[in-house]
Parts: structure tokens; C-alpha cells; sequence
């Protein structure tokens, strides 16, 4: 199945845009993405693994969580959730962190991401804008592999979601 990704740097905003669309209802893509259980599943590009040490999902919580490599080097991040509207959208502040949530200095400081989410016919379509506080972050960023790290998530929230689907 053919399913849409669109992945944008708008330098001029220091902002990534990235559309993806998914086979699978509003429900389990919400889930997927709103759910600690789920998000280990399939964030973290292959072959790192994504562990949550602390998810709270509202408005003030957090998701505190470790991108782990097949070599055992850990890098911790955190989210937390500014604004919610379930089933529909919701934002949050990332910055990279130590494993109990206090900054780092990494050369970034945090960014501001919204996800939204839109039901379609058998399928939901997600987009993510997220904002960097200066052109030289976003640059960094980028160049880290972040667009090589969303594309293999997303291939794995396929996976995840084609295994949900079909055990419905």
C-alpha cells in the first residue's frame, strides 16, 4: 500500500513538517502514539530500542524515555504535554535530558512539536510541525539523522499497526 510521507525543513521558520498518512483507524494511531506500552514498540528506528521510564499523558505530564542502541549507548529525552485535545491533537516541549529529566547540554535547547491527527477512509493522517529555536539547531538536527530516525520509526508504526489490525 502506498501511503503518504511528506517530510519539509522550512529554514526561513526553523521548522520541520511532516505528513504521514497510516492504515489504520484515528483510534489505534492515537494510541500509538499517546500510549508508553505502544510508543517502545515502534519510536526508535531499528535496530535502537525506545524505553519509557515515566509516561503521564495530560496536560503538565511527561513522557520520560530512553533511545537505547544495539551497543548499549543510551540517550534520554523528555516531553512535556502543554495542550491535549483528544483524538485530535496534542503538544509538547522535547529537549534531550539525563534519566531522571534534568537538561543536558547537548548544543540544543528544546523544541515545540504538534501532532494532529485526521481520520480518513480506512486510514488517519498524522502531522507533526515541529519548531527549533534557531536556524543552527535546526541545521544540527537534521544533520543528526532525525529525518533517517522519523522514516524508520514511522516504517515500524506500520508494522505495529498492521499486527494491531489484523488481531482485530
Amino acid at each position: 500500500m502506498n501511503l503518504l510521507f511528506d517530510f519539509t525543513v522550512d529554514k526561513a521558520t526553523n521548522t520541520i513538517h511532516i505528513t504521514r498518512e497510516f492504515a489504520a483507524s484515528l483510534d489505534l494511531v492515537w494510541d500509538a502514539f499517546t500510549k508508553a506500552e505502544m510508543l517502545d514498540q515502534w519510536s526508535a528506528p531499528k535496530p535502537w530500542k525506545a524505553r519509557t521510564k515515566e509516561m503521564d499523558f495530560q496536560v503538565g505530564g511527561r513522557w520520560l524515555y530512553a533511545m537505547i542502541s544495539p551497543e548499549n549507548v543510551t540517550h534520554w529525552s523528555l516531553v512535556e504535554f502543554i495542550e491535549i485535545e483528544p483524538k485530535s491533537s496534542f503538544s509538547s516541549k522535547n529537549s534531550f535530558c539525563d534519566e531522571n529529566g534534568n537538561p543536558v547540554k547537548t548544543g540544543f535547547s528544546s523544541s515545540l512539536t504538534r501532532n494532529s491527527f485526521k481520520a480518513g477512509a480506512e486510514k488517519t493522517i498524522v502531522q507533526i510541525v515541529k519548531k527549533m529555536n534557531s536556524l543552527s539547531e535546526l541545521e544540527k538536527f537534521i544533520a543528526m539523522g532525525f529525518k533517517e530516525g522519523v522514516t524508520g520509526g514511522m516504517a515500524n508504526l506500520d508494522e505495529f499497526l498492521l499486527t494491531l489490525v489484523a488481531t482485530k
